[in-house]
C-alpha cells in the first residue's frame, strides 16, 4: 500500500492498515522519543500514546507537508509532555541568560550515531531538549520558546550551552577513542 492508500484505509478503521502504519513508523518515532526521554520505557510510552493520538487525529491531516513530519510533530509534543511529567523542565532550564560564546562544531570524529546519541542523552534535560528541537527537529527559537514556555533568549542560551558541553564531550570522546557501539559508522549531520 502506498502512503495515500494507507492513510485512507486507516481513516476507514482498517486494523490491518493501522498495524502497517505503526510498523512503518514505530522504529523512527521511538528514536525521536528517545532523544528527549532518557528511559526507554518512558520513550516507548510516549511513542505509543503518540500513535493513539495519530490515529485519532488522522482526519486532521491535510496532506500538506510530509506525513512523516506530521507524525513526528505529534511524537515530539508527546515526548515533551512526558518529559514535563517525569523531569520538570522549569527545574532543568537555566533561565539566566548569559553571554556564552557560540562555539563552532569543530571536533573531527568518527563517532558512530549511537555514540553521538549517547552523548546527547547525557546532556541536562533543558540543554538536550532545546538542542534536539533546534538542531535535529528544525524548530526556530520563537517556536521553541512557545513550546517550552521560555523566552527566546533562554532558548538561545540553552542551545549555546548545549553546544559547548557537547563540543567538550565530543573532543573528550575523540581523544580517548571510545570503541563504537555500532559496527557501521554513521556520521552525524544537522545544524548544530
Amino acid at each position: 500500500m502506498n502512503e495515500l492508500e494507507l492513510i485512507s484505509a486507516c481513516r476507514q478503521g482498517s486494523v490491518r492498515a493501522q498495524k502497517q502504519l505503526y510498523e512503518r513508523f514505530a522504529g523512527l518515532m521511538l528514536t525521536v522519543c528517545l532523544r528527549y526521554l532518557r528511559q526507554r520505557a518512558d520513550a516507548e510510552e510516549a511513542m505509543l500514546t503518540g500513535f493513539v493520538k495519530v490515529f485519532r487525529a488522522l482526519e486532521q491531516y491535510r496532506h500538506e507537508g510530509s506525513f512523516e513530519g506530521w507524525i513526528r510533530r505529534i511524537m515530539v509534543n508527546e515526548a515533551l509532555g512526558q518529559l514535563r511529567r517525569k523531569e520538570p523542565l522549569h527545574l532543568a532550564i537555566d533561565d539566566m541568560v548569559t553571554d556564552v560564546p557560540s562555539t563552532q562544531a569543530t571536533a573531527e570524529s568518527d563517532l558512530a550515531a549511537a555514540d553521538l546519541m549517547q552523548l546527547l542523552s547525557e546532556l541536562p534535560a533543558g540543554y538536550r531538549t532545546v538542542f534536539n528541537l533546534y538542531a535535529i527537529e528544525g524548530y526556530t527559537h520563537p517556536e521553541i520558546a512557545e513550546l517550552l514556555g521560555i523566552s527566546e533568549g533562554t532558548s538561545k542560551s540553552q542551545l549555546s550551552k548545549a553546544r559547548a558541553m557537547l563540543q567538550r564531550r565530543l573532543e573528550a570522546a575523540s581523544a580517548s577513542a571510545l570503541p563504537s557501539t555500532s559496527t557501521t559508522p554513521h556520521h552525524a549531520t544537522g545544524r548544530y
